[in-house]
């Protein structure tokens, strides 16, 4: 049997007022009397929005073997590229979709359409084809943005956001895209679920559920509101046979506005941050807090001088809201986080000693403090060949890690170096040496080269990897 699967491909939305839907459900079945009302369609809208999207094309080099055993994945399994004998160069095409948000050619697709492309190439609706380039992606979001490099003649057509906070389930969307290539195809549904936090193709998992029909060559094609604007990004389906079932997902238009403002104020992604993180409230949990329902998150870490600390939070609080938008897990507080503005002011709400609070905070850009200081370690002992960095809330939404963002994290290993034998792993944060509190990396530094010149013969090295303390003992 087929399990499903979450394939990278698109959706969109929009919604009539809960009592004009009633009013049509009561209003009378009748016959059409006139051309106006046999003629109800979603065909002007479309013909204003579709302009703005657009097929994307992209190749790249790949190197394959010459002898199709050694592209065999089972022989690949158990020898990788050990012996990947002579190898030729192909182009390897592939499609996608993505929307112009700006009249100036500026182009939003997802991240995975463009990943490792040499050339991409932007085909209007009209046939106009234009040359692109890629001004920021990130993996992230499985975002990018493009600006298209070709000489223009005319502003080109181009989509205004839509508030994707404002949408409803029931609302009825549009999505538009290029599916297995056929052409620019429009497809209806309505938004079938929101805040889908568990659907794991991003780190920032916040989607909109739409049941338009999206298919492969949809990823990066346009989730559209009856009012013309852009709701959302079309991504991923949910789907057994790569086909669509009726469960979409889009990257809400919310998102997408801060990585197009990132490119607008000079391409460097960061975003903002108020030192706090958590967990999901369980409903044992919930008992134990004294609070209605298992939603929020359970702070456990606040970090010192933060905005949160500023504000007052507590490790403890469970929080509920951000500008009133409900959080009800980890992953919907960094989205509603990563939505907000640095540096203007927000309103969370929280749950303490029985009671619900408000707290006005200010989100920042993560302090890059300390500064990285990455070096790479060498010497007699267990960690030579090894790139540290001192880490920080800067670094840590820099490498996307999630974990305390204090203290020394590998960042790399060499290959054939002893720490590549041991077993160390990127990701990994040093914690002591030899019974002695690691801080930072000079100290770390400077720890492994006195005891390697005195010839330790054992080395007790304890580490956290995940949610997992790991004590390695080993010797020299």
């Amino acid at each position: 049997m087929l399990l499903p699967r979450l394939l990278l491909l698109a959706g969109l939305l929009v919604s009539p007022s809960l009592v004009q839907a009633q009013s049509i459900i009561d209003a009378p079945r009748e016959v059409p009397e006139t051309r106006e009302q046999i003629q109800l369609s979603f065909a002007p809208l479309v013909r204003e929005a579709a302009p703005a999207v657009v097929n994307i094309f992209t190749s790249k080099q790949v190197r394959r073997p010459v002898n199709p055993l050694f592209n065999d994945p089972f022989f690949r399994r158990f020898f990788g590229d050990r012996f990947g004998g002579p190898s030729r160069s192909e182009e390897q095409n592939s499609l996608g979709s993505g929307v112009i948000v700006r009249p100036d050619g500026l182009v939003v697709t997802n991240e995975h359409v463009i990943s490792g492309a040499d050339e991409i190439r932007v085909v209007l609706s009209d046939r106009r084809e234009f040359a692109a380039e890629i001004v920021l992606e990130d993996e992230r979001t499985d975002l990018a943005v493009l600006r298209i490099s070709d000489q223009m003649n005319e502003p080109l057509p181009a989509l205004d956001f839509a508030d994707s906070d404002d949408v409803e389930v029931g609302d009825i969307v549009l999505a538009i895209g290029n599916p297995f290539g056929v052409g620019q195809t429009v497809t209806s549904g309505i938004i079938s679920a929101l805040a889908r936090t568990d659907v794991g193709v991003t780190d920032y998992s916040f989607f909109m559920q739409t049941d338009a029909a999206i298919n492969p060559g949809n990823s990066g094609g346009a989730l559209l509101g009856l009012n013309g604007q852009l709701l959302g990004i079309n991504t991923a389906i949910f789907s057994r046979d790569g086909g669509s079932l009726g469960i979409g997902f889009a990257i809400p238009a919310n998102m997408v506005r801060t990585v197009v403002l990132a490119e607008e104020q000079g391409g460097e992604l960061r975003r903002p941050w108020i030192g706090a993180s958590g967990q999901p409230v369980t409903p044992d949990l919930m008992k134990a807090i004294g609070i209605d329902r298992p939603a929020g998150v359970l702070l456990t870490r606040i970090h010192p001088d933060g905005p949160a600390d500023q504000a007052g939070l507590q490790i403890g609080d469970v929080l509920l809201a951000v500008n009133d938008r409900a959080v009800d897990d980890p992953k919907a507080l960094r989205f509603r986080i990563a939505t907000t503005l640095p540096d203007q002011p927000a309103s969370l709400s929280y749950w303490r000693d029985g009671a619900r609070l408000n707290a006005g905070i200010t989100p920042t850009f993560p302090p890059f403090d300390p500064a990285p200081n990455t070096t790479l370690l060498g010497g007699q002992h267990p960690l030579s060949g090894v790139s540290v960095s001192n880490l920080s809330p800067g670094l840590a939404d820099q490498i996307g890690f999630d974990g305390d963002p204090r203290g020394v994290i590998v960042f790399s290993i060499a290959p054939r170096s002893p720490a590549r034998r041991v077993g160390f792993r990127p990701g990994d944060v040093v914690l002591s040496v030899n019974g002695q509190r690691i801080n930072t990396v000079s100290q770390l530094a400077d720890l492994l080269r006195r005891q390697g010149n005195a010839g330790t013969p054992v080395w007790e090295i304890d580490l956290r990897r995940g949610d997992r303390v790991i004590n390695a003992v080993l010797r020299s």
